[in-house]
C-alpha cells in the first residue's frame, strides 16, 4: 500500500534483486576471494596476524509438516525449529571473514565451527564465547566450575575478552537490522541461504565505507 504495488510485483522484485545482489556482492572475504588461489592464500596470511572472533545465532523457521523434517529442525537451546548462522569476523568487528549460514539449529556452535575451520590456516587463532571451550585454536571466557568460584584476576579476563567479543554480536545485529534475517523466516527453505548472504552482502557494501582491506596482488 505504501508504494502502491501488488504483492506479486513486490515478490517478484525481491527475488529479482536478490539474485543480482548476490552477484555483485560477496557475503564475505573468504567468497570473495574463493575463485583466485592466490589471493586466497594472501588472505590466509593476513588474517593468521589476527584473532578473528567467532560466534553463531539463530533464526526462527517455519515448522516443517514431517515429523523427521521437525525432529531436525528443531532447537532444544531456543524451543523452536531454527536455522544456524555462523559468523567470522576481523577484529573490531571491521569486516566479515567468513559466514555459514541455513545450518540445522540443533547443531553445536563448537561442531560448526570445526565443520568450517579448513578454511583457514592451522596457526589461526579465534576468540568466542562459553560455547566454544574445548577447542585449542579459540581463547574462551574462564568458566567457573560446580562449587568453586573463579578468581579476581579470571573475572578481569573475562571482562576484557568480553569486550573485545562484543565486536562479532554487533556485526550480527547488523545483520539483524534486515528484518528477513531476524524475524522467523517464511519464504522458501531453499531460498534462505541466498537471502541471508545478500543480506550479509549489503552489510559489508556499507561497513566498507568505513573500513576496508585491501589484499596485495
Amino acid at each position: 500500500m505504501l508504494f502502491n504495488i501488488s504483492k506479486t510485483k513486490a515478490n517478484d522484485a525481491f527475488n529479482y534483486w536478490v539474485d543480482i545482489l548476490r552477484d555483485v556482492l560477496p557475503a564475505s572475504q573468504i567468497e570473495e576471494v574463493s575463485t583466485d588461489s592466490q589471493k586466497y592464500q594472501e588472505l590466509q596470511r593476513m588474517l593468521s596476524e589476527y584473532e578473528l572472533i567467532v560466534d553463531s545465532t539463530e533464526q526462527p523457521t517455519a515448522r516443517p509438516v514431517d515429523y523427521q523434517e521437525q525432529k531436525r529442525y528443531y532447537s532444544g537451546k531456543k524451543k523452536m525449529h531454527t536455522l544456524k548462522n555462523q559468523f567470522i569476523v576481523l577484529p573490531g568487528g571491521e569486516d566479515i571473514v567468513d559466514v555459514c549460514v541455513g545450518m540445522l539449529g540443533k547443531t553445536s556452535d563448537i561442531n560448526l565451527f570445526r565443520e568450517t575451520r579448513h578454511k583457514f590456516t592451522d596457526t589461526q587463532q579465534f576468540l568466542g564465547d562459553k560455547a566454544y571451550i574445548g577447542d585449542d585454536a579459540i581463547t574462551t571466557p574462564h568458566k567457573k566450575r560446580k562449587n568453586t568460584e573463579i578468581s579476581e584476576l579470571q573475572k578481569q579476563e573475562n571482562k576484557e575478552l568480553s569486550s573485545r567479543r562484543i565486536a562479532v554480536e554487533h556485526m550480527i545485529c547488523r545483520v539483524k537490522i534486515f528484518r528477513v534475517a531476524s524475524d522467523r523466516f517464511r519464504l522458501a527453505r531453499h531460498r534462505y541461504n541466498q537471502v541471508i548472504l545478500a543480506v550479509c552482502g549489503l552489510v559489508r557494501l556499507r561497513i566498507n565505507r568505513l573500513f576496508s582491506v585491501t589484499l596485495s596482488t
